[in-house]
């Protein structure tokens, strides 16, 4: 089984034609959002693509990230980086996202990689960190549950919280009707996935895993590649094997 969830948008789906008979291919999404302020991501699998509200909102979503993109490359300009916006969108297929502004800017030699470009631009408390528009994880959920999915909380360990504070957001998200949790995301150590897999145990959730990719340079995050989950957990997919 294989999902391709990309940020905001189902476009990828238009784009296949054909899938080998041994695969099944489960459409997904991944909702930004926000909790308490900060961005959180919720996936969404086996969604139905013809489902109006959730194209509705997708759409909502698309000038959402416009509207962000277009800051993005206004902050990134005030610091005497031009042509962001036009740089970044010539990177992007579907939606503009944050890589493609750290993509650009390792383009123009502005930075020696992308991950420097998150490191002093782009992540989680930088200027080019916008998230003040996105959705609340109950609307996000509600969305991906009217469309017939299933709701999961994307890559909790990557939010840099402390123990409390994941436990309130799994307790908010569990409380919302929120169905999974991704246990594995990417190349992770064993210690990480042994303790998210309890937190799956412990807030009776069902549990998901995903190379969490978005560009070939990030090794940690190889397309399609992820560790196995634990036996102790209940896999996503089990509702559709």
């Amino acid at each position: 089984m294989l999902s391709i969830t990309d940020h905001d948008t189902l476009g990828a789906y238009t784009e296949i034609t054909s899938i080998p008979t041994e695969m099944q291919l489960i459409c997904g999404i991944e909702i930004s959002s926000q909790w308490r302020g900060q961005g959180i991501h919720i996936v969404g699998l086996n969604v139905d693509m013809e489902n109006s509200e959730l194209n509705d909102a997708i759409l909502q979503q698309s000038q959402i990230r416009r509207q962000r993109a277009e800051k993005i490359a206004y902050r990134l300009g005030r610091l005497g980086f031009s042509n962001c916006l036009e740089g970044a969108a010539t990177l992007a297929t579907n939606q503009i996202g944050r890589p493609h502004f750290a993509q650009y800017l390792t383009d123009i030699g502005a930075v020696k990689s992308t991950n420097e470009a998150f490191k002093k631009y782009l992540g989680a408390g930088k200027l080019g960190d916008i998230k003040e528009h996105w959705p609340d994880i109950e609307l996000s959920i509600k969305l991906i549950r009217q469309a017939g999915g299933i709701a999961v909380l994307a890559h909790p360990s990557k939010y840099k919280m402390t123990r409390s504070k994941l436990t309130s957001l799994i307790s908010d998200f569990k409380d919302s009707k929120g169905q999974a949790i991704e246990v594995v995301s990417g190349l992770q150590i064993p210690s990480l996935t042994k303790d998210l897999a309890k937190l799956s145990l412990q807030f009776n959730l069902l549990a998901s895993c995903g190379s969490d990719f978005h560009s070939l340079d990030k090794s940690w995050a190889s397309l399609g590649k992820a560790s196995q989950l634990p036996e102790i957990c209940k896999p996503v997919w089990s509702q559709w094997s």
